[in-house]
């Protein structure tokens, strides 16, 4: 080991790196990592280092290493190693790692030092350095004895040696040096290898050429002739064009081109040309090549090829020999005629085929001189189109050059069926590029497939291929098409389709057969292979005997359509069917075919509901006791009409406009037309009551029963209570509770009233009402949509089932379009959006009836509505804004998963919105806070009873409504009030309505149906809710009919809180529900993440 007081000098790395190449040193720097180094040994009197390092295998090298620490630019004197590499190896860059572990540290540069290091040149001296020379020799296989089998020996080539064993000769290049002693050019210590690595002894520049040179001829230096691969390159087999330029350059870097011993010159040719002589000889032709070197015309003999880029000439003249080195292009056959030594002949039987087929080619690759004979121009470019016809509409083609009897693959392969192949000499790039442009577009807009070498066909792709394509290109003047097997008949029926439609009656009610035929060129298209391509989106279809169409045609592509709205698939697996329901859709149809035949019965139905506007007069019952206003006329007349053609719908009149009383003349009706059996009223508990009042009032000759307790508690079956009744009113619960009783008798139709409960088809309540067996379901809401159109689709599935075909297809044609702005690939999305919207009205509009009390304004007194901004108190606002930030910060980092984290969020959202009414409702500490909106409602509320007018106080949250109690008992004002939880709710409306107390405190989900509350003109909403439907339904408890006094509507939104961006959502909503309900605008989507996002913006 190195003692510690005899450590070696630090050698800095840049120094280790530059004596070898970067590979050599990676390669070292790994050895060092893996601890491959042992017994490193320093001796600082001899300055050298010596260690043991592991190899690879199982050996381990000894490496010596000199050092000369005075010597800053040069501190490595030299290496030896006993690997078969010897010198400046990897495992010598290991130890030098290793010995600067041990090494005195490094001593820090001066200023002056460092910056002279930076700038000193990193290479020795002009004066230090070697010269280089390109060493030439000509060389002969000798091969010395009797025996074949003995090896053949390179040597230096002499003349003599020439004269002996024959001209069996290479090229070798080598790099020389300048002998310092007597200037002569020698070997010494110069190599290949030494040159690849970076060194001060040489030039940079020389030292790089040869490295480049080395590069050049790397592969035949290692697969070459000569065995001393260390030393030479073989010039012969050079391929690269490279090496001639590269040759030329040597002047421009000093390093002559020399002869490797005495007696031989060496030159470069400056003007070098080939041609290739052909004479008819006895009937013959002979063929030899013509080198011209420098003006002078030189013997086969004395020439030998440098791959196909040049030649080298040996001139032996007594005991010297002459190299002539040039650089000239060889095509082929040009070194085989080299090489042969002579000129080629060829016998008086083949002559006839060599003029015809070979020279012509011959003379497109070098210039051929051939007095007395005539060359034939060389065969044009053809491209070559061969197709097989195999069974089962299958065509196998392969596309090819074909140059005369050679062919050559489109990708440039070569020969094929044992043809003769083609160099690439021999062909007409410009010929070829010019033919396969044409045919490329041809076949660009003509075949099914791309422009191809070769392919296999199907099906319709056969066919438009054999029919279409392969006609252009027989017609094509530079193309040969060639066919085998039996090419069938194809035949494109290209005329405008012919549709036919018809209606057949069946065994379901709600269903009709409809019967499509399709007719082109007088040819009838089996539907099932139509609607099966139609439905797959096809865009060609073909017929087993050959005939093939486009399905591109505009009547088709909205046969398509229709066939898309009207069923699905498997709902078509026997035939095409359509509900009867689907009057719109039917007027489609019509509007598309030839001809259309409905069914007796269908065309009854389709004619009565083709305009809603001619609905017949219907007498009113003489069971009703009421005056009907004229909407109200209309109403009942149209329920009339759809109960006639036993078609379901959904009344979907503001509220407060009579839609009860509206269904109650219609039951009245339905019973003086002799129906014996009854209708089903479901609603919400809490008006219960009202239809039980108001049948007694206004038809008390129906019979009623109200179902509304548990078959447990109540003592009878529905059935039983149904069995004398005209009219059975139960809950939503009890439907669902009791859901299999209700199901088991036969109801003449079912009245969903506050149809909003069934809008979520997911709902078990909603299954309770989809499997009651009714002839007809209507469905009464003022809200038929609150959030979605799936809402809407839930109710028209009850009422009008088979309308749409499913929900997964209303979502995608629809919801997607008209909601999401999910629009086809090439549709422009605004108009497509806008057509949706306008299907999905013409869809719906016999089957909805909608009255807002716009149109009614004559029997309502005035509106009118107004938002009051409420500023936070000081205390108030801080609060909220402390915790808007921790809570914005920790929703928006839930949103890209709003299905996962929907409750958490919706919990912030409500926290907000209870904050910004009265930080006690989220923490009973912050009592002390008054709450800004109820001191502001009373400062109103207290002049409104002062002049005896009565109010309706809403809010979302019980716990608010309970403040406001408060502060009304502590100011001795009388109240009524209504919850969810309240189960006096009977007693609680009397109390309100009949002036015991002026303010009603109501709940918006527990009020907002159900309730007529005309006696209040005065209508607070405490806080905004996302659903602008459940608000309007709120207010009209008190602008109804049968309000003869001006309703005043309070809004108080608090500012710059989450309140404000809830009215701004709430506002999208209502555009929603007024594009697809009430007029033509285009805008609205559900609650969705970024909706949330919204809510926390500014």
């Amino acid at each position: 080991m190195t003692p510690p007081n005899a450590a070696p000098p630090f050698i800095d790395p840049a120094h280790i790196r530059r004596f070898t190449d970067g590979g050599t040193y990676e390669r070292g720097v790994a050895y060092f990592a893996d601890g491959a180094v042992q017994q490193l040994t320093w001796d600082p009197f001899t300055s050298v280092l010596e260690a043991s390092v592991a190899g690879s295998g199982r050996d381990a090298y000894r490496c010596r290493i000199r050092l000369d620490p005075q010597r800053t630019d040069r501190p490595i004197a030299a290496t030896s190693c006993t690997c078969p590499v010897q010198f400046d190896c990897k495992h010598t860059v290991a130890v030098l790692l290793a010995a600067n572990r041990l090494a005195r540290q490094a001593p820090a540069a001066s200023s002056e030092t460092a910056w002279r290091s930076v700038f000193a040149p990193a290479v020795a001296p002009v004066h230090d350095r070697t010269p280089l020379a390109l060493g030439v020799e000509l060389r002969q296989r000798v091969r010395r004895g009797t025996s074949n089998w003995a090896p053949a020996r390179i040597e230096t080539a002499t003349a003599r040696g020439l004269h002996q064993f024959g001209a069996d000769v290479l090229v070798g290049l080598r790099p020389l040096q300048r002998s310092g002693r007597s200037a002569a050019w020698i070997k010494g210590g110069v190599s290949w290898d030494a040159l690849r690595r970076p060194s001060t002894a040489f030039d940079p520049a020389q030292a790089r050429w040869f490295a480049e040179l080395h590069s050049i001829g790397r592969d035949v230096r290692s697969f070459g002739a000569f065995s001393d691969v260390s030393e030479w390159l073989t010039l012969d087999d050079i391929e690269s064009s490279l090496l001639w330029p590269h040759l030329a350059a040597a002047a421009d870097r000093g390093i002559p081109v020399v002869p490797t011993r005495r007696g031989t010159t060496v030159a470069l040719a400056e003007t070098a040309s080939v041609s290739v002589q052909a004479r008819r000889t006895g009937g013959g032709v002979e063929v030899a090549p013509v080198v011209v070197l420098d003006g002078e015309r030189i013997a086969a003999a004395e020439l030998r090829p440098v791959g196909r880029t040049g030649l080298y000439r040996f001139a032996v003249q007594h005991d010297r020999i002459d190299l002539l080195l040039a650089e000239v292009a060889l095509p082929d056959p040009v070194p085989a005629l080299l090489a042969a030594r002579e000129a080629v002949t060829v016998p008086p039987d083949d002559a006839a085929e060599f003029v015809r087929d070979h020279l012509p080619r011959l003379a497109r690759r070098v210039e051929v001189a051939a007095p007395g004979i005539e060359v034939a121009p060389a065969a044009p470019p053809r491209l070559l189109v061969s197709a097989r016809f195999d069974e089962g509409h299958r065509i196998v083609f392969t596309v090819a050059w074909r140059y005369g009897g050679a062919l050559v693959g489109l990708d440039g392969s070569g020969e094929r069926d044992g043809a003769p192949g083609l160099l690439d000499d021999d062909r007409d790039p410009a010929a070829e590029l010019a033919i396969r442009d044409r045919v490329e577009a041809l076949w660009h807009e003509a075949s099914p497939v791309g422009f191809t070498a070769a392919g296999t066909l199907t099906g319709l792709d056969s066919a438009e291929f054999s029919a279409v394509l392969l006609p252009l290109l027989e017609a094509d003047p530079d193309v040969d098409v060639e066919l085998s097997g039996e090419r069938p008949r194809y035949r494109e029926l290209a005329g405008d389709p012919r549709i036919e439609i018809s209606t057949v009656e069946t065994a379901d009610a709600d269903w009709f057969d409809l019967g499509v035929v399709v007719s082109i060129d007088g040819r009838t298209i089996p539907f099932g292979t139509l609607f099966t391509a139609l439905s797959r989106g096809r865009k060609r279809i073909m017929l087993s005997d050959g005939a093939y169409f486009s399905l591109s045609h505009p009547a088709l592509q909205r046969l398509r359509d229709l066939i898309d709205e009207a069923g699905e698939l498997d709902e078509w697996e026997t035939g095409p069917r359509i509900s009867r329901y689907q009057t719109a859709l039917w007027a489609d149809f019509e509007d598309l075919a030839d001809e259309a035949q409905p069914a007796v019965s269908w065309r009854a139905t389709v004619e009565a509901l083709r305009d809603v506007d001619s609905v017949p007069s219907t007498p009113l019952p003489s069971g009703l006791d009421a005056e009907l206003r004229p909407y109200q006329r209309t109403g009942f007349e149209w329920l009339a009409f759809l109960w006639q053609h036993r078609l379901g719908g959904i009344l979907a009149d503001d509220m407060g406009l009579g839609k009860t009383l509206q269904l109650l003349a219609l039951v009245a009706h339905a019973v003086e037309q002799d129906e014996r059996r009854p209708f089903l009223v479901v609603a919400p508990t809490s008006v219960l009551s009202t239809w039980r009042t108001e049948a007694a009032r206004f038809t008390p000759g129906l019979r009623v029963a109200v179902v509304d307790a548990t078959r447990r508690k109540r003592g009878m079956t529905v059935a039983q209570a149904a069995a004398s009744a005209d009219l059975v009113v139960t809950s939503y619960t009890l439907l669902r509770l009791d859901e299999a009783e209700f199901a088991a008798v036969e109801w003449a139709g079912l009245i969903l009233d506050e149809a909003q409960f069934v809008k979520n088809s997911q709902t078990k309540v909603y299954r309770a009402a989809r499997d009651l067996s009714a002839d007809v379901v209507f469905a009464i809401t003022g809200t038929p949509m609150e959030n979605s159109l799936t809402e809407l689709w839930a109710l028209l599935s009850l009422t009008a089932p088979g309308l749409f075909a499913s929900a997964r297809r209303f979502r995608e044609e629809y919801v997607g379009p008209i909601e999401k702005g999910k629009v086809p690939e090439n549709q422009e999305g605004g108009e497509y959006r806008a057509g949706r919207l306008a299907r999905l009205r013409r869809r719906i509009r016999p089957l909805v009836l909608r009255r807002t009390k716009e149109l009614v304004a004559a029997d309502l007194p005035p509106k009118q509505e107004q938002e009051v901004r409420i500023e936070l108190g000081a205390a108030h606002r801080a609060l909220y804004d402390t915790v808007l930030q921790r809570e914005r910060q920790k929703v928006l980092g839930l949103l890209d998963d709003l299905d996962r984290n929907r409750f958490i969020v919706f919990r912030s959202l409500t926290l907000l919105r209870m904050l910004a009414l009265a930080p006690e409702l989220v923490d009973p500490a912050h009592a002390h806070i008054a709450p800004s909106k109820l001191g502001a409602m009373f400062e109103q509320l207290d002049e409104i009873l002062a002049e005896g007018h009565r109010a309706l106080v809403f809010s979302q949250f019980t716990s608010f409504l309970g403040l406001a109690a408060a502060e009304l008992e502590a100011r001795g004002i009388p109240y009524a009030y209504l919850d969810g939880s309240t189960r006096g709710r009977d007693a609680a409306v009397a109390a309100f309505r009949g002036g015991a107390a002026p303010v009603f405190l109501i709940s918006l989900k527990a009020g907002g149906f159900g309730l007529t509350l005309t006696e209040a003109d005065y209508v607070f909403l405490l806080d905004p809710w996302w659903n602008p439907a459940a608000e309007a339904q709120a207010v009209d408890r008190a602008h109804r009919i049968g309000q003869d006094r001006s309703v005043m509507v309070y809004r108080l939104i608090a500012n710059g809180t989450i309140e404000e961006k809830v009215m701004a959502l709430q506002q999208r909503k209502a555009r929603l529900f007024r594009a697809v309900m009430d007029d033509d605008a285009l805008f609205g989507r559900a609650l969705t993440a970024d909706d949330i996002r919204g809510l926390f913006d500014g």
